[in-house]
């Protein structure tokens, strides 16, 4: 979910002089105004994409509560396949291939358990996190790609190529019987990864400044309902021993669904007078992977001003996203050993923050202006910090006013309601800040910074929560978390 929110910017870089600078930052203010004359059918457009999402984030997140089991199925096969059958290709091993890939994969995370001090019951979910890390960088390669090709030939082709690679992730993680091809799944799927930014530039494409903030509410609404819902009707389809199969073929149903929504329901947003020509080199190709060029949103044509804007809000989103998805990786490491959480326990820990989620943004996010996405995003990212401060509390054996407990649903509470708003206005800021032909690359780009985030930032914080403990984490995590917050305070927005 992410937001952009440039505050009556618009208004007051016309004043400023540069044509040239107008075009390129703020090239959709005839758009928003022809748009106030048909908000009925913007409207239409946005409950459109809310859907489209929501179908999508239901079918990506069928199989996370069956990730633990599936695992144990492979590392199972892989412990067999010295054995007489396992080159078989069993049910269970699939051959010598996707036992041994699992093998190199399994020596890889028990390497990292040795040097981090990480115990043996931590390598399930270190070999989820690897996969996760995995998924979120072919993420990091691909969207700011996508995002630039739909400025170039509109958001719908771009948005049926993405849903057309999720829905044959969804094939073959059903047809999979190794640990190879089910890896060959999850790579399919982080590379068309690129729908969520291309459904935030249809949002912005046919948005004014007042709809807008509304606009990514409904997407971060998406994400709350689908993280929320989606587990729960994969643990349900995969009941009693049934596997992965019957949520596999749900998901490839859903995605289906979704591709004839928008084949047959989606306009397309981006009109060909404010399409951005593609030209390719050797610097186009670096400014679309280089992490310093898409800080800078260098493959976006912009105006001076608004890349220095974009460039400041690039860096807060970069290292608030690392610090962040680092400390919400390792909850579930804390809620296991400290609280004896079981997987049903933290599954019920995760409904009660998906609600919460959803209730803000079905509500007061939506409401949210273009001053008061800005407000949102400053107060989220300064409420982050006190929320892992009371995590770091609950860590302690005996923590001072309140008992561990208490601390923890006091943090937990508090990065609900952050999350429901920092990512979500972020996105809706940097969509205000790009004209219509730049909208793509710059939601592309920042999506991409938020995927290599979440690649690096759960290592770097299982490494210091193994080294160090979970106080020493959670304090010194929530110490770093002020310098995003202070930056995004100081940023002219």
């Amino acid at each position: 979910m992410e937001d952009a929110t440039g505050n009556g910017v618009l208004k007051k870089r016309k004043n400023l002089g540069s044509k040239k600078d107008d075009e390129s930052c703020t090239g959709d203010t005839d758009v928003g105004q022809k748009e106030s004359k048909s908000a009925p059918n913007n409207s239409k457009v946005i409950g459109i994409v809310f859907a489209s999402l929501l179908l999508d984030l239901l079918a990506f997140t069928m199989i996370l509560p069956l990730l633990p089991a599936l695992l144990e199925q492979y590392a199972a096969a892989a412990e067999g396949a010295g054995g007489e059958g396992a080159g078989a290709g069993g049910a269970g091993a699939g051959g010598e291939g996707g036992a041994g890939l699992y093998a190199a994969l399994l020596r890889a995370v028990r390497g990292f358990q040795r040097l981090s001090g990480a115990p043996a019951g931590a390598t399930p979910v270190l070999v989820g996190g690897a996969l996760g890390s995995m998924f979120s960088l072919l993420q990091f390669l691909t969207s700011p790609v996508v995002g630039s090709l739909s400025d170039a030939y509109g958001r719908k082709p771009m948005l049926l190529l993405c849903l057309g690679g999720i829905s044959a992730s969804h094939l073959v993680w059903g047809l999979a019987r190794s640990f190879g091809v089910f890896v060959l799944a999850r790579a399919l799927g982080g590379l068309a990864r690129a729908n969520v930014s291309l459904a935030m530039a249809v949002v912005a494409d046919v948005s004014d400044d007042t709809q807008r903030a509304r606009g990514m509410a409904l997407v971060g609404l998406a994400f709350s309902v689908g993280f929320t819902l989606g587990p729960l009707g994969g643990a349900w389809l995969a009941r009693g021993g049934a596997g992965g199969a019957a949520p596999a073929a749900c998901a490839l149903a859903l995605s289906l669904a979704n591709m004839a929504l928008v084949a047959l329901a989606l306009p397309e947003t981006l009109p060909k007078e404010k399409r951005t020509p593609l030209r390719l080199s050797a610097r186009k190709a670096a400014a679309l992977v280089l992490p310093w060029q898409l800080v800078r949103f260098s493959a976006a044509p912009l105006g001076a001003r608004a890349r220095a804007r974009l460039h400041a809000l690039g860096r807060v989103y970069l290292l608030y996203l690392f610090l962040y998805s680092g400390l919400e990786f390792t909850l579930t490491f804390l809620t296991h050993t400290a609280f004896h959480y079981s997987a049903m326990q933290q599954g019920k820990m995760f409904l009660v923050i998906g609600v919460i989620m959803a209730v803000l943004q079905g509500g007061a996010a939506r409401r949210l202006g273009a001053a008061g996405a800005a407000r949102a995003a400053r107060g989220a990212l300064l409420l982050t910090p006190l929320s892992f401060l009371c995590v770091s509390q609950a860590a302690r054996p005996a923590p001072p006013l309140l008992p561990p407990l208490a601390w923890l649903w006091t943090g937990l509470v508090l990065f609900a309601i952050c999350t429901a708003f920092a990512v979500s206005c972020l996105s809706e800021l940097a969509a205000r800040g790009a004209g219509a032909g730049a909208r793509g690359a710059v939601l592309g780009a920042l999506r991409s910074l938020g995927a290599l985030a979440r690649a690096l930032g759960p290592l770097a914080a299982a490494t210091m929560y193994w080294w160090g403990g979970p106080v020493l984490t959670y304090a010194v995590g929530a110490a770093l978390l002020l310098l995003p917050a202070a930056m995004l305070c100081r940023a002219e927005l």
